[in-house]
Formats: structure tokens, sequence, C-alpha cells
């Protein structure tokens, strides 16, 4: 009997333990980089800027898959660009990420979501293999109140790290595949200047 308890009690560890394994499997870290905007297509104040740079650590070409997201998180636009090594990609907050929404509303407000992805065509709607080393960066414009006036300083930070799990990256590419069959040539975001082109 009491070998028979140790035995419940080793097969109890092993399937706690491949449980918490299993919640690691399907997750990719270096991979999935997050950032906001905000004031976006206000009249007479200047746009807002998304760098991007391939450091070269992977030794070729990867893909920036683009993933723009009104503040009621629904996916306005999506798009993949290539990143050759040691290029800087740049783009511009209104004219290409949110200037052609699947819903025709500008959002003026959202969430940039980027993966670094093996090269696939820069497919961001299938086939989306995370592949680390992008990094990026992102201009922000703040509305400052000053006695009765308003101004626009513009403020920069790095996109935030964030794990990216088996249920986003499948999400992610679900949208974008439904913004390539509903939108008619809307909610495709476009790549910017700089580096290669597309």
């Amino acid at each position: 009997m009491r070998i028979s308890g140790l035995k419940l009690l080793a097969f109890a560890a092993a399937v706690t333990c491949l449980a918490f394994a299993s919640v690691g499997w399907g997750q990719t870290t270096d991979v999935y980089r997050l950032n906001y905007f905000a004031n976006n297509g206000v009249a007479g104040v200047p746009t807002a800027t998304v760098r991007i740079d391939n450091p070269g650590v992977t030794g070729g070409t990867l893909c920036s898959l683009i993933y723009v997201f009104n503040w009621d998180q629904q996916m306005a636009e999506c798009c993949g660009c290539k990143n050759t090594p040691n290029g800087l990609r740049t783009l511009d907050v209104f004219a290409d990420l949110t200037d052609n929404p699947l819903t025709g509303r500008i959002p003026t407000e959202g969430v940039i979501k980027i993966v670094s992805a093996k090269n696939n065509g820069c497919n961001a709607a299938a086939n989306v293999s995370p592949t680390p080393n992008l990094r990026e960066w992102a201009t922000h414009v703040q509305a400052v109140r000053v006695g009765t006036a308003t101004t626009y300083p513009i403020t920069e930070t790095e996109f935030t790290d964030s794990v990216l799990g088996a249920t986003e990256l499948a999400n992610l590419q679900a949208q974008c595949g439904f913004i390539g069959i509903l939108g008619s040539g809307q909610g495709v975001c476009t790549c910017g200047r700089g580096d290669s082109t597309h």
C-alpha cells in the first residue's frame, strides 16, 4: 500500500510539473513588442513615427509583422515589412499605419504590436515563424494643457518586450487574415521608407 501511495505521489508530481511546463510551451521571447500612439491625426500637430532596426544578429532579413489596434481593441490595420541586417525602417504612424483602417475611421489613439519573424514573404496573416531580434522605437505626440492652450510635445520610447503566446499569435494572424478577406484593400498598412522596399 505504501508503494502505491509513493507511485501516486510521484505521478501527481510529474503531472503537475508537466502542467506548469506546458504553460511555457508555445511562448516565444524577444520577438513581440508593444507601444502606443495618441493624438493621431490632430490638425496642426506633428505625426508620430516608428523606427525599426534589424541589428543583424540572425544574419539575414527579418520581417516586422505590424498589427495596429484602435483604442477599442479592434484591429485597424496590419502588414509585414522586410528589415535587412543593419537597415533602418521609418514609418509614419498617420500615413503608414493608420490612414487606411478597415472601418474607414482613422484611430486617434491605440496600440501597435510588432512581431519579429523569419522571412515568409512578410505575410502578417499566415505562416508566421517568430524569430528574435528586431528593435523598435516610437515617438509620441503628448497633449499638455498650459493655461487655456494645449501644446503637443514629442517624446520617444523603445517598444516594450512582451511574451508571445501561441494563442495571441494565432489571434493576430486570424484577425489580419480577416482584414485581407473583408477589407478590399482597407486595413492594410504600408512600410514607410528606408531599408529595402516593402
